[in-house]
């Protein structure tokens, strides 16, 4: 287990004598007992003056040491939604320890609110995240609110947020009881997550919080304070400090690749109302229409025993894919049918037991399953149990790529693009193979994969990027088998199965188990060959005859190429000192886990907005 790993630990509801939500923890109420939001309002928004600084602004973020029960963020939504002249975004940043379980979080909503606050209180439970450590987006108003929230100790996870901060809520328990919450440290945290002419407020009025705000960089005045206090605390960022406040702006960008990660950014991009056009020489070729019906895939969480780069990404790519893509339609739209990663051995079965032990992950995330129940949840005999993740999808590749490239704001262009040039100001020139210039663009993203490297060295100085140019090429084939409806087995297995190699739920007559990985291989084909090795792999857990479909007839096949790492994590990032080039690559065998959340990574860069993932995620997939 790594040192730095933090379970999160739920908060308890518990109500005081005056009927105030209160922690057993700290020994402190969430809220004055003159009302928790006539509190966000006196506190929070006039100690910031808002709504009045937001008006007539593309962007416009909040920061809260403490979320609590969302009180203030409720107050802020609600406020932002009466404002005629309200920002065209609204961001909100919250962290907090000890979370509360959505239960009881609407709980404590339910009949404390007026009826519209209610209303967007229920919105808030229906999407609240289970909890696990980390960097969580919810949005709300089709995308213009969105709430990040940082699960965790905010000593932990105040380095790890990026945003540009326009006004911090700073809303922790007493400075007696809960300390780490109005430390110099954070507050040198939140100095740098500021933007120039950042607010503070606080009814906290201890004079060492003054002083140490003060001495983070902020001018700090007293206020009337609210509910019996005599006074506030309210606070600016002194002038010459500060980023420049965030000011997003339409654009025209162009995504070189359209395979499943130029389609993630692309989404993206787009629903954040750029104008994206999308280069890849394969839309000249009608697309198979079988594949479309035989091809499926599946998007299953990693989890590794210290939740290493490669668990937390993850975690991350399937809630943000299940954020973008459940809304899709028909055929596009994901499966919610689970996933059983199985264990080989005893001795496998045992590491995973003793890694949710120390994990202590939320079971409606991640559970054990034994043998027998695993069994019958898959309709299959297993050899041994496995780890259960209910909100893994089954996709198929086939709808969802046109689905992604044809939404509105997205365009694609049968052109390949054989050189970049700048053009100053983070513009770009994509030059075709004669030289003419296909678009200029207000920025790229190179989403092609092995190639990415050898066309950014056509405008970039790629040796100062080894990792990328040691990206490998690596040929693979999947089995694709026919399974009739109402022949024995065809509804077997019933859920996603995976171990070493995978076997997918027949869909539509057709049934998917895969895959294999060949390094030297000079194109990528299916032979016998490979349907051999992936069968043998699946012989090391899935019983023969356990999926009768596996053991009927000859399969069919489809091969493709993948571009993968030495380290097995992505390359999504800007290319450094080269202003508007971004790259999305090197996805090796986990495309659909990356897709949406590259999208997100690169969309929240380009419009400021707070990350969606932590910064030290970040800086481990960055161009290098």
């Amino acid at each position: 287990m790594s040192g730095s790993y933090e379970a999160v630990r739920a908060a308890r509801l518990h109500f005081n004598a005056q009927g105030v939500p209160c922690s057993t923890e700290y020994g402190d109420v969430y809220h004055s007992a003159s009302g928790a939001l006539e509190q966000a309002r006196h506190v929070f928004l006039r100690g910031n003056r808002l709504p009045e600084r937001w008006r007539d602004r593309a962007a416009f973020t909040v920061c809260e040491t403490g979320f609590g029960l969302g009180q203030n963020f409720l107050a802020a939504w609600q406020a932002w939604r009466d404002d005629p002249r309200r920002s065209r975004r609204l961001h909100y940043l919250a962290f907090e320890a000890h979370p509360f379980e959505a239960a009881d979080l609407r709980r404590a909503l339910s009949s404390r609110l007026p009826s519209a606050l209610a209303t967007l209180a229920a919105v808030l439970a229906d999407r609240w995240p289970l909890l696990t450590p980390g960097l969580h987006r919810l949005e709300f108003e089709g995308g213009a609110v969105t709430l990040t929230l940082a699960f965790g100790s905010v000593r932990r996870m105040a380095p790890q947020a990026q945003a540009r901060v326009d006004a911090f809520f700073l809303d922790g328990f007493a400075p007696g009881v809960n300390p780490e919450m109005w430390t110099p440290a954070l507050f040198g945290q939140l100095r740098r997550l500021a933007v120039a002419g950042a607010t503070a407020a606080t009814w906290c009025s201890a004079g060492q919080v003054r002083r140490d705000l003060r001495d983070a960089g902020f001018l700090v005045e007293k206020a009337p304070g609210f509910g019996g206090k005599r006074d506030m605390t309210v606070a600016v960022l002194r002038p010459g400090l500060g980023t420049p406040a965030a000011a997003p702006r339409a654009r025209r960008l162009a995504v070189v690749g359209g395979g499943i990660a130029g389609a993630g950014i692309a989404q993206s991009l787009a629903l954040r109302g750029h104008e994206v056009c999308v280069y890849d020489p394969v839309f000249a070729r009608r697309p198979e229409e079988a594949l479309r019906v035989r091809g499926a895939a599946a998007l299953v969480p990693a989890l590794t025993p210290d939740d290493d780069t490669r668990s937390r990404l993850s975690r991350s790519g399937l809630a943000c894919a299940r954020r973008r893509w459940l809304s899709l339609p028909g055929l596009a739209r994901p499966e919610v049918c689970g996933a059983l990663v199985c264990a080989r051995t005893r001795d496998e079965a045992a590491a995973q037991c003793a890694a949710l032990d120390a994990l202590a992950f939320p079971p409606e995330w991640v559970r054990w399953m034994d043998a027998a129940e695993a069994g019958a949840r898959a309709g299959a005999t297993l050899h041994e149990g496995g780890l259960w993740f209910e909100q893994a999808l089954l996709l198929r590749p086939g709808a969802l790529l046109p689905a992604l490239l044809g939404m509105p704001g997205v365009q694609t262009r049968a052109a390949c693009v054989n050189a970049l040039r700048a053009a100053g100001g983070g513009a770009w020139r994509l030059l075709g193979p004669e030289g003419g210039v296909l678009q200029e663009a207000d920025g790229v993203v190179l989403a092609n994969a092995a190639e990415a490297s050898a066309l950014l060295a056509t405008g970039h100085a790629a040796a100062r990027l080894p990792k990328l140019a040691a990206v490998q090429r690596l040929a693979g084939q999947i089995s694709v088998y026919r399974v009739p409806a109402g022949t024995p087995g065809a509804d077997v297995p019933r859920c996603i199965l995976s171990g070493k190699g995978y076997c997918l739920p027949p869909r539509m007559g057709w049934g998917v188990a895969g895959s294999t990985y060949r390094p030297d291989a000079a194109e990528s084909v299916v032979d016998a060959a490979g349907h051999r090795e992936i069968r043998a792999q699946l012989a090391a857990w899935l019983p023969e005859g356990a999926v009768p479909w596996l053991d009927r007839g000859s399969p069919e096949g489809w091969a493709g190429w993948r571009a993968a790492t030495a380290d097995h994590l992505p390359i999504i990032g800007g290319v450094p000192d080269a202003p508007g080039l971004w790259l999305a690559c090197a996805y090796g065998s986990r495309g659909l886990s990356w897709s949406a959340l590259a999208g997100d990574i690169l969309g929240a860069e380009l419009d400021a907005e707070p990350a969606p993932i932590e910064r030290e995620l970040a800086y481990r997939i960055r161009p290098r």
